[in-house]
């Protein structure tokens, strides 16, 4: 049921190019089908059951795909699909050829299915990805007139309104889930004493009250929803009447059982809601807007149901659920008359309206009808659930006393009267003007369909609850007070202290309406905040900081960042430290050969030379390789020859390429940084060098547990081989090494795509006019080094192969081996040149970096054949005659993908250099010992590029 809305969301923008028509019938599939499926399970929850799903996802962090139907979630879901297949067929009708249909059916779809999916989610971590997910899509349904300001800026502003919330909402069900040990909200549901008597439950409550809070547009965050109305009305309908501003409502509906009751509780739920209630209920009063007073007047009821489930009283929830539906029926009701009004009169503006009652009667009379019904109005449903909240605030006992609650709470309902007599009087009834935008009368009946459906709900629900409302209402009582509620609902409830504050709210109402022209000037003229002004100000001003922060912090200095990570991290690791924790020493010093100590200072003098003569960049280079070389040799003394290997072939390959690059840079490098930015640098590296010394040298003299002993006791029953870091690659933790050779594909085509956006680029006519200097070498290509590398390629092509076939029992394997003949091939081009090698090569790098992903790939992806997890590696014996017993192992496959990806990166990347050279003019021999006539002394006009013909 909720998979279907997403799967259905696929199909209008291929169904729009059948007609409109098509594209509305196929986009109401999915809410059929899945109001069927709803249907086989509404029985089972109308009898006090509850319909359970769960799913395995990611268990190890509590996040499991459960779903769970019961009364409260069947009531929402009811509400989330019908009124999803009404809001489809009224838009069929509503858009015009203009309007994107196609896109417009598929945010439907996208959020019909999120918020059916917060509304079942039995996993509290399942529920914050749905609740996000409305945020997101209601932006874009929001957002839909993408040419309207005012339809962009409302949907920044609901976003980042209820995207703030949920930021909060987040870490309070987090909180939550930690107090009851579980994510899953069934066993939350169960834990209720347990969590209100933890200490972190006032944390929790206010976190979650802010996600639910800011959804459902409570005061101080009701500013959105208004700006909210440049959506088009079925937006408008949809996410103010069923949906999007509900599910703050739903939320505070489901965690009532384990959040209310307590004054923590009820004190801010009630105070919160009642404020509301009676701000939104004021504004509305004055707003011309037909959309603005209907979203004001939502703001004031979705403030009714707050203070509803703030009271804390089972009767008091039950109510909430009641109005939740009958909120639901007449609102959608007045939002799509008030579309109609504005569809055939082309305003919405009520100063510009009267009369409409005779020009367009069936509208009207759907409109008066849901009006009644919001006013309160006997005999319509409205009506009732207004008295039962009458009811329960009388024997409410608030700040101090009953009364204050009272007259607000009345006050709140007489303005609710006041605003819904001012829609209907001042839009439909009065003398008929001749000054109308465009001449009215009621709509096709495609359009009037769905509210006069709703209308219709209206007068039922009121005249028989018992009937069309009572066994939903029941069953979401049940799961919202855990007690079956004793539900009677009905018109007359005799006279009661709520009669005769109904009474004093529809007489003040009609005296508000009566007074309201002399009242809207003083309103006009009162001095009063603006809750968008205050937002768009406070945006601007978190902007402003925003920005002066980033340009403080990221000015694209590299050594900025890095001091910034730096000090960061050694600020960390000192707290962590001086938090304790760390035992005496077990081990004592071993001692020091002298070898190794030679090794240790002159690591240090080439390192130390490094800082200070790293302007010059053939000397820099150089001083790293003796950096890399004598780690190297620390690898080897201290039994690490994998990493040895791997550290001599990395620091060879890469110098090798340095090289070349240096070749087209200055020798020098410019000095930019000041004096005092070195002190303060090398201050810095000094303290971060102490403190990893530190770190190691604490680590050293204590024994500690590791993961090794599990990789040394597993690496051969496990996968295969006795070399267990080729084993840890290559299986154990395969999935790493596979992201890793992605990423050096990536590097080297990234390489080879700058150099091409190089050369033909600006940078390309420098390139061009490059000079070589006059005094070079005429011999291009010596003698000695091209003889050495062509006795060098095979044997080292043979030590390559060697040493990929001995990795998984041997130091070795496919990342080394690929380093190796990559050697061997770089030797080759330095050798003989660019032209020369290039003309025997077999094999495209590009082709060889894909190769490589692919066959990795495709050896960690056959072991879902044999039902093991990616990259699980197979291994076995074999005896052919006349050969020994040897084993076979699938990690060689994946092994060779290491090996393919490698040689094709670094040799792409050498391609990429190599081209700058050419590109500039360099020539380019055939023949391995090509003279460069070019470069003779005598012969400076001979620079045309051709070989020498003797």
């Amino acid at each position: 049921m909720v998979l279907l809305p997403f799967i259905g969301a696929l199909v209008p923008g291929l169904m729009i190019r059948a007609g409109r028509n098509a594209c509305a019938t196929f986009t109401a599939v999915p809410t059929v089908l899945a109001l069927v499926f709803l249907g086989v399970m509404a029985p089972g929850v109308l009898d006090g059951g509850t319909v359970t799903a769960k799913f395995d996802w990611l268990p190890a962090l509590g996040l499991n795909a459960n779903f769970m139907l019961d009364g409260l979630g069947l009531l929402f879901a009811g509400m989330i699909l019908g009124m999803g297949l009404l809001i489809t067929l009224y838009a069929r009708f509503y858009l015009s050829g203009d309007d994107p249909m196609g896109q417009f059916y598929t945010y439907l779809l996208l959020f019909q299915g999120a918020m059916l999916g917060i509304v079942v989610s039995d996993n509290i971590l399942l529920l914050l990805v749905f609740w996000e997910l409305t945020s997101l899509s209601s932006f874009l349904l929001i957002g839909y007139w993408k040419h309207l300001p005012e339809g962009r800026q409302g949907a920044r502003m609901a976003l980042t309104v209820t995207g703030a919330g949920g930021l909060a909402m987040i870490a309070g069900m987090l909180i939550l889930g930690n107090i009851a040990g579980s994510y899953d909200l069934s066993v939350i549901l169960q834990h209720g004493e347990e969590i209100r008597a933890s200490e972190y439950y006032l944390p929790a409550l206010i976190l979650i009250l802010l996600g639910a809070f800011t959804k459902s547009a409570q005061f101080p965050f009701h500013f959105w929803l208004p700006h909210a109305m440049a959506a088009p009305t079925p937006v408008s309908a949809y996410l103010h009447s069923a949906t999007m501003v509900k599910a703050g409502i739903f939320l505070m509906a489901r965690m009532w059982p384990v959040l209310a009751g307590t004054e923590e509780w009820f004190y801010i739920v009630s105070t919160v809601g009642l404020i509301t209630m009676v701000i939104g209920a004021l504004i509305a009063l004055f707003k011309d807007d037909l959309k603005a007073l209907l979203a004001f007047s939502t703001v004031s009821h979705l403030g009714l149901l707050t203070m509803l489930l703030g009271l804390g009283s089972k009767m008091a929830a039950v109510v909430a659920v009641f109005h939740i539906l009958n909120h639901l029926t007449f609102k959608a009701a007045l939002f799509m008359s008030a579309g109609i009004v504005d569809h055939e009169t082309h305003t919405r503006d009520i100063k510009r309206l009267g009369g409409l009652a005779s020009l367009m009667p069936v509208t009207a009379l759907i409109a008066v009808v849901a009006a009644l019904s919001m006013a309160g109005i006997p005999p319509l449903n409205g009506f009732m659930s207004k008295e039962m909240m009458l009811e329960e605030v009388a024997h409410t006992h608030w700040w101090g006393g009953e009364w204050p609650i009272i007259i607000l709470a009345t006050l709140g309902a007489l303005l609710s009267v006041a605003y819904s007599f001012r829609f209907i009087g001042h839009t439909f009834f009065g003398p008929v003007r001749d000054d109308y935008p465009h001449h009215p009368h009621d709509p096709p009946v495609g359009m009037l369909l769905a509210p006069g459906f709703l209308a219709v709900l209206v007068v039922l629900i009121g005249l028989a609850p018992m009937v069309f409302a009572a066994p939903i209402v029941e069953a979401a009582g049940l799961a919202v007070t855990g007690s079956e509620p004793h539900v009677h609902l009905k018109l007359w409830h005799g006279v009661t202290p709520a009669l005769f504050m109904s009474m004093v709210a529809v007489a003040g109402g009609a005296v508000l309406l009566w007074l309201h022209r002399p009242l809207d000037r003083i309103w006009l003229a009162t001095p009063r905040p603006e809750a968008k002004v205050m937002f768009d100000t406070l945006v601007r001003r978190i902007a402003l900081g925003s920005r002066f922060i980033t340009e403080v912090a990221h000015n694209g200095s590299i050594s900025r960042y890095l001091a910034i990570f730096t000090v960061s991290t050694i600020a960390l690791g000192y707290a962590a430290f001086q938090g304790g924790g760390l035992p005496a020493p077990t081990r004592a010093p071993l001692p020091v050969p002298p070898l190794v100590a030679v090794g240790f200072v002159l690591l240090m003098v080439a390192t130390a030379a490094t800082v200070t003569m790293h302007r010059n960049r053939f000397r820099a280079l150089i001083l790293t390789s003796v950096v890399g070389l004598m780690v190297s040799f620390g690898f080897v003394y201290l039994s690490a020859p994998d990493l040895a290997l791997t550290q001599i072939s990395v620091d060879t390959v890469t110098v090798m390429l340095m090289l070349l690059a240096l070749h087209f840079l200055p020798k020098e490098t410019p000095r930019e940084s000041p004096i005092a930015l070195h002190i303060r640098d090398g201050a810095i590296a000094i303290a971060a060098g102490v403190a990893v010394a530190a770190l190691a040298y604490a680590f050293l003299l204590r024994d500690i547990s590791t993961i090794s002993d599990y990789h040394l006791a597993n690496s051969y029953k496990g996968g295969g081989g006795t070399n267990v870091v080729n084993v840890i690659l290559v299986d154990f933790r395969g999935y790493d090494t596979y992201g890793e050779i992605i990423v050096l594909g990536i590097a080297g085509l990234t390489l080879y795509a700058l150099m091409e956006a190089l050369l033909d680029g600006p940078a390309s006519r420098r390139l061009r006019n490059w000079t070589f200097p006059p005094d070079r070498s005429r011999d291009r290509h010596p003698l000695m080094m091209v003889v050495a590398t062509r006795v060098m390629m095979p044997i080292a092509a043979l030590v390559g192969v060697y040493i990929f076939l001995r990795g998984h029992n041997l130091p070795g394997g496919g990342f080394v081996a690929g380093l190796v003949i990559s050697i061997a091939l770089l030797m080759q081009y330095m050798a003989s040149g660019f032209g020369w090698t290039q003309e025997r090569k077999r094999f495209e790098y590009h082709a060889m970096i894909g190769w490589g992903v692919v066959v990795a790939g495709l050896t960690g992806a056959g072991a879902w054949l044999a039902g093991e997890p990616f990259l699980t590696s197979a291994f076995g014996y074999f005896q052919i005659w006349p050969f020994e017993e040897f084993e076979l192992a699938t990690a060689a496959l994946f092994d060779l993908g290491v090996f393919l990806t490698v040689l094709g990166a670094v040799m792409l990347m050498l391609y990429s250099l190599s081209r700058l050279a050419r590109y500039a003019g360099e020539t380019v021999n055939i023949e391995p010992m090509d003279y460069d006539p070019s470069r003779r002394a005598d012969a400076p006009e001979a620079a045309d590029g051709k070989k020498d013909e003797g």
